[in-house]
């Protein structure tokens, strides 16, 4: 099968959920440049790059020049972005739900046996 940048996409939205945490993603990075979100630059900034490397027209190993190596280089890129940027968005929404567990407040409660 011949593999396309178009493909090597699909297949990675297709990746576990990961439409679904498209504007997690975009959340997290929103709090992250805010200062808010703490989380280490490195661990956000890689798989993003991966991402664009995979997406944009240059290439290290280039598709028509070598065939097979050029796909294989995306497909490795993918395979290590996509998991821990999933990883990370997890992180990010465990941490979300902890904050707005700490803002709550109970008034009035009742202790039942």
């Amino acid at each position: 099968m011949k593999y396309s940048k178009l493909n090597l996409a699909k297949e990675a939205i297709a990746h576990k959920g990961f439409v679904r945490k498209i504007p997690d993603i975009f959340r997290m990075v929103k709090l992250w440049r805010k200062g808010e979100y703490p989380i280490r630059s490195i661990d956000i900034i890689l798989p993003l790059l991966g991402i664009l490397y995979v997406i944009s027209p240059i290439d290290l190993l280039p598709e028509f020049a070598v065939p097979v190596l050029g796909v294989m280089d995306d497909l490795a890129v993918l395979s290590l972005t996509i998991p821990k940027l999933i990883k990370e968005v997890d992180k990010f929404l465990l941490w979300e739900a902890e904050q707005r567990m700490s803002g709550t407040k109970i008034i009035d409660a009742e202790i039942v046996k």
